[in-house]
């Protein structure tokens, strides 16, 4: 192991014991090179930020041009800034009419923490439902909110008030009544390993929620900006949320999250108390300026009326394998499940070898998943196939 690697070991917090270890040396597009010169195809996108690949031109365009103006001026809410108030109207132009009142943040479980927040404050309620197999994030409220016990363990105790129910099914719903303050669901399970649910579910989780008075909090931290073949995965339902929760893609491969609602409801946070949520680096300027310039780019190009098409072509290919047990798949979001995770890891590792970055669940450790920026071309998707299943052959039993 060479000095550099050695440093990150020792000098970095380590988050599991088997990083990749690719020593980065620049990324474009769908393409990370590390310091050797190898080419790695980035069939992850940075787990589901890089929708646009790396370093768009227009977002590091919008990047140094903010740069060059100022940097962060004053904690969020009391100055009025270009950056973020032309974000704010841009996520507006994509969104709702009753979705037309953001908070930028600094990451997608600050978004639900400000979410489960708001809540809380305008019904005047403490009850939160989630359900199980979900992942929220990995700060405390966050954490309290998602369904993998074996995570949570060695952090309680967590939020009180908290329920659990089961996904995509509409037996249970009646556990949300008048007590309920919110009940926080991903429209798609990620982790879970891509679990996606009827309409008939989402509807009458809607339904329910508006019956009690309950507000429903969709995090599509994962699944926004395109990743499932629409603007966001509640689109694809034609079932819309009380709050909105967003990171991951919306900042272009800057850190950022938000979370959205009406002015009605956001308004809550500004009094009684007063700073009923605040963040000193939420909303800065340049990751603003480089999320509002994303958004343009998803505006602009027709990457997501094309991510169904590009995810069948590379589902097609792969389900030949009869190692591939299923194909969970909803535009370019994917969960591939084979044997056990033995099986996973030795795939997994062979792509890694052969220049493709694949990756894991947290939660479903028999299935490697797979997110490619929408920017991917078919060829390209061809050639991610064609490496997967090679993979898939070297490393047969």
């Amino acid at each position: 192991m060479n000095q550099r690697k050695i440093d990150f070991i020792n000098n970095q917090a380590q988050t599991n014991p088997s990083p990749y270890l690719i020593d980065v040396e620049r990324a474009e597009g769908i393409y990370i090179w590390d310091k050797s010169g190898k080419s790695y195809m980035d069939m992850i996108a940075g787990v589901a930020v890089n929708n646009i690949g790396h370093c768009h031109p227009k977002v590091t365009a919008a990047i140094h041009q903010q740069v060059d103006q100022y940097l962060h001026v004053m904690v969020y809410g009391e100055f009025i800034q270009d950056a973020q108030l032309n974000l704010a109207k841009n996520l507006q132009s994509i969104l709702p009419p009753q979705l037309n009142c953001s908070y930028t943040v600094n990451s997608g479980t600050e978004a639900n923490e400000g979410a489960l927040k708001l809540a809380k404050r305008y019904t005047g309620r403490s009850e939160i439902i989630a359900f199980n197999g979900s992942y929220h994030g990995g700060t405390h409220g966050s954490l309290s909110v998602s369904g993998n016990e074996m995570k949570k363990a060695p952090f309680r105790p967590l939020l009180p008030h908290v329920k659990f129910l089961d996904f995509n099914k509409t037996e249970g719903l009646e556990n949300i009544t008048a007590k309920t303050a919110a009940v926080i669901i991903e429209p798609v399970q990620g982790d879970a390993g891509v679990r996606i649910p009827t309409q008939d579910f989402l509807v009458a989780l809607r339904n329910r929620c508006t019956e009690t008075g309950t507000l429903l909090i969709f995090d599509e931290v994962q699944t926004g900006f395109g990743r499932t073949g629409s603007f966001f995965a509640f689109q694809k339902f034609n079932v819309i949320p009380d709050i909105l929760t967003l990171g991951k893609a919306l900042g272009g491969g800057m850190p950022i999250g938000a979370f959205v609602s009406s002015q009605e409801i956001m308004h809550n946070l500004t009094f009684n108390p007063m700073l009923g949520h605040i963040t000193t680096f939420g909303g800065h300027p340049v990751v603003c300026a480089a999320a509002k310039a994303t958004i343009d780019v998803l505006k602009e190009e027709i990457w997501i009326q094309e991510a169904d098409q590009k995810g069948q072509l590379l589902e097609d290919l792969l389900i030949q394998d009869p190692e591939i047990f299923e194909i969970r798949r909803i535009g370019l979001m994917f969960a591939i499940d084979m044997l056990d995770f033995d099986r996973v890891k030795k795939v997994v590792d062979e792509c890694l070898d052969k220049g493709l970055i694949s990756f894991w669940f947290l939660s479903h450790p028999n299935s490697f998943r797979l997110s490619p920026p929408l920017s991917i071309t078919a060829e390209e998707m061809k050639k991610a196939g064609e490496i997967i299943l090679a993979a898939i052959a070297v490393t047969r039993r």
